[in-house]
């Protein structure tokens, strides 16, 4: 089974502009995107490069500087590596349909060890605890993510860890809406102002 069927088995891609699976060549260094996406309900989809795949998490209050703040995180499908760039909106009647802003991106370094031995991003989800280091452009330091089980099945958390980059006076989702990629906000994206 692809990484990516269940990518494409949700999306028409004779309607929406999303792309349907193309990857990008290899990099130094593994690649992650944040992206605020305003469908049934405001969002934000964090993802990281992971075998040639995003791995990707539903954030529903966004990202937090603060490490005493912990963050819902719910698992959603495998997106292309081709996906950090899209940002546009997903018609009416498709699957997520609503405005996509990229929120930030950069690069990160995976700090996931056990008895002193990098563990891959990959096999530390499957485990249920991934550690990272993000280099963004409004978000950098380590974050973990932490898998727990609810009534309801499976989610996790996102916390910033307490490092030189947390910052608890910071709220970057409230005041830091355009896109690094544009510059716009999601409304000028809904309206198609700046292509």
């Amino acid at each position: 089974m692809d990484a990516l069927d269940d990518y494409r088995g949700k999306r028409d891609f004779s309607r929406t502009p999303e792309p349907p699976g193309e990857g990008t060549g290899a990099r130094d260094r593994p690649i992650f995107v944040i992206q605020m996406h305003d469908a049934t309900r405001l969002h934000y989809d964090f993802r990281l490069e992971a075998d040639g795949v995003l791995k990707s998490w539903a954030v529903p209050k966004g990202p937090s500087v603060n490490p005493k703040e912990r963050r819902l995180a719910v698992p959603t499908e495998d997106h292309p590596i081709g996906y950090a760039d899209f940002e546009g909106v997903i018609p009416a009647g498709s699957y997520g349909a609503g405005t996509v802003l990229i929120w930030d991106r950069g690069t990160y370094k995976n700090l996931t060890q056990e008895n002193g031995q990098e563990i891959g991003v990959t096999g530390a989800i499957g485990r249920g605890h991934a550690s990272v280091w993000l280099e963004g452009e409004k978000l950098r330091g380590g974050y973990a993510l932490t898998r727990f089980r609810t009534g309801k099945g499976e989610a996790w958390l996102l916390v910033k860890m307490d490092d030189a980059e947390a910052d608890p006076g910071r709220d970057p989702v409230a005041t830091e809406p355009r896109s690094v990629a544009s510059g716009r906000t999601l409304a000028e994206i809904a309206a198609g102002v700046g292509e």
